[in-house]
This record gives structure tokens, C-alpha cells and sequence, in this order.
């Protein structure tokens, strides 16, 4: 079958599409025909070598998102038969093959149905954001319907998944933006309102949006300085979640206003094998908000075939795409 491998870290320029051997079914997983993968940054840090430590060995198949139908079905497997359209995150780190290649072996407890509303490339860039808002909003922060809830960078991969997660659980929305163009993004997957955070500091719309008292829960997307200011938004014994802690921090707002701060980090369940079921889970109840029109992914306006993975990588990096950047599998 075609693959595209990463032959070093390094460059957009070092994926290379090959011929290599279809993948063999194993009991509890499904070999899927893969139809559609979507760009993660950690797809991007695997590959320029900042995250190699997680990624597969060289030459290797990268990439974890995808959409696709069951062709062969695995001992032990009850949940999918073949021909099902399903998604989900299922590789593309250390010792488990990516999904940029015609067929892709998978746990069957990382799969869900895909969305029945969704063409193959929307559903494909759902998972790894979707799990990790699921995580973040549900999981850790235990948000709840009519709290006041602030999302940073909202119309980013995952901030987008958010603000739908949040407002379908009824809560009020407020997220950051930077330009016009993405608050009228924004405010159309539902925020009820929009900070750009370049014209005002936390204490300022803290000031503004909440009268001074601070937001039950915020949702930290970025990392660095965005992590600081979401203690600085954050009311006395609010919550603080974080999917970008891999930073230096003063705790003294932790300590003073007597915050949580839990982190998130999505891929465990993938490196460690533990607890798969529940991103299969997740996935399941996604799929069914999808369908009923509680959240609908934000692609980026250009798409890209799998063997152009390298230009989707760069319009990643560029920083100017809105929304997700889907792949499609064109063989």
C-alpha cells in the first residue's frame, strides 16, 4: 500500500510517499481504509523533532486523527463490523503507526461511529480536540450549567470544540480573540462573548464582564503568559485548566484566590494503553452532538491531499489558518 513516512525530523520537506506492507488485523482492533486525517501541533513538534520522544521511529507514519471504513474486524471486537464509518486519535507516536497510508491498523476501543452528519474530512479533524475539550470542560473542570466560563484563543483547534462543549452544557461563554475576523467567528459557535486580548488586560475585562468577581472556570488553550492571565480571570476557589503547562509559573494567585489547577494531556491513554475505552467513549457522545447540531468542526478554507502533508504542516506553522486543516486521502 502508499504511505507517506517521515524519513528525519526536521523539515516540512521530509515526508516521503512509499510503497510499504498493508497492516495485519490483531485481536480487539479493526483495519480501517482510511479516508481523512486532520493537523495537530503535536503532529508538527513529532515532526520537526521538539516532541520526538513520543513520536514513532524514523522512518515512521505520523499523524493520529482520522476518519475511515472497518474493513477487517479483529477477534474480541463487538462494537464495529465491517463497513462502518468510524473516527478517532489511534497513532502516529512511539510504537504505534500513524494514519497518512491506504489502510491503518487501530484499537477498536479508540473508535467511535463517525458523526452520521459529517463528510469524512470534518469528522477526521474532530478527535484529538474533542477528547481533550471533553477532558478539560467535563472531566477536570467539572463545568456545570450556568457558570460563567472563559475559553482562551476561541477559535483555535481546540477553543472552538470548547465553546460548543461549554454552551451545550449551558454555560455562559466568554472567550479571547485577537482580531474582528475571529470574534465574528466566535460569537457565531456560540460565545456570548468576545475579549480581544490585545485592547484588554485580565483585570480589565475581568472588570467589565464580571463585575470584578472573576470566572468560575477557565480553560487555558495557549500555555506561557495565557496561563498566568487565566489565574489572574479566575474568581476565589475557581478552576483552572490547562492543556499547555510545560512552562515556568508563579502559584502565588493559585495560593491567594485558593484556585485548582488541573492539566490535561490527552495522549496518555494512547502511550501508556491505559484507559482507551474512554476516549472511545467520548467519541461516542461527540458523535451524537454532532448530529444533533450541538458542535460542527471549523475547517480551515484550503485542504490538502495526503501525499501535500508537508503544505498543510507550513499553513499550521504560519499561524494563519482558522480552524482545523483537514487531509484527505486521495488513493
Amino acid at each position: 500500500m502508499k504511505a507517506i513516512l517521515l524519513d528525519t525530523h526536521g523539515s516540512a520537506d521530509s515526508f516521503k510517499c512509499k510503497e510499504i506492507s498493508e497492516p495485519k488485523i490483531l485481536p480487539k482492533h479493526v483495519i480501517l481504509k482510511v479516508s481523512a486525517s486532520g493537523v495537530n501541533p503535536v503532529d508538527c513538534k513529532i515532526r520537526s523533532g521538539l516532541l520526538a520522544d513520543i513520536g514513532p521511529d524514523l522512518p515512521g507514519i505520523l499523524h493520529g486523527d482520522v476518519a475511515g471504513v472497518v474493513t477487517e474486524v479483529g477477534e474480541g471486537v463487538i462494537d464495529f463490523k465491517v463497513g462502518d464509518e468510524v473516527f478517532g486519535c489511534i497513532g502516529g507516536f512511539k510504537g504505534i503507526s500513524g494514519v497518512l497510508a491506504e489502510y491503518v491498523l487501530a484499537d477498536a476501543r479508540l473508535l467511535a461511529l463517525k458523526p452520521a452528519s459529517l463528510p469524512m474530512e470534518e469528522a477526521a479533524v474532530l478527535p484529538l480536540v474533542a477528547i481533550t475539550g471533553w477532558n478539560a470542560l467535563m472531566d477536570r473542570g467539572k463545568i456545570s450549567k450556568g457558570e460563567k466560563v472563559l475559553i482562551h484563543a476561541g477559535t483555535g483547534g481546540v477553543g472552538h470544540i470548547g465553546i460548543q462543549l461549554a454552551k451545550a452544557m449551558g454555560a455562559e461563554v466568554h472567550t479571547t480573540i485577537s482580531s474582528l475576523q475571529k470574534a465574528e467567528l466566535a460569537s457565531r459557535l456560540g460565545a456570548d462573548q468576545v475579549i480581544n486580548y490585545s485592547e484588554l488586560k485580565p483585570l480589565q475585562y475581568v472588570k467589565e464582564h464580571t463585575c470584578g468577581t472573576g470566572y468560575d472556570l477557565v480553560f487555558d488553550t495557549v500555555g506561557g503568559k495565557c496561563l498566568d492571565d487565566s489565574f489572574e480571570a479566575a474568581r476565589e476557589y475557581g478552576r483552572v485548566v490547562s492543556i499547555a503547562a510545560r512552562s515556568n509559573h508563579d502559584l502565588t494567585p493559585v495560593h491567594i484566590k485558593s484556585l485548582s489547577l488541573d492539566v490535561v494531556f490527552m495522549l496518555i491513554p494512547i502511550l501508556k494503553n491505559i484507559h482507551r475505552e474512554k476516549h472511545g467513549q467520548i467519541l461516542k457522545k461527540i458523535s451524537q452532538w454532532v448530529d444533533d447540531s450541538k458542535i460542527k468542526p471549523l475547517l480551515h478554507d484550503q485542504k490538502f491531499s495526503f501525499d501535500e502533508v508537508g503544505k498543510a504542516h507550513r499553513c499550521l506553522e504560519s499561524g494563519h489558518a482558522i480552524g482545523k486543516i483537514a487531509l484527505v486521502n486521495i488513493w
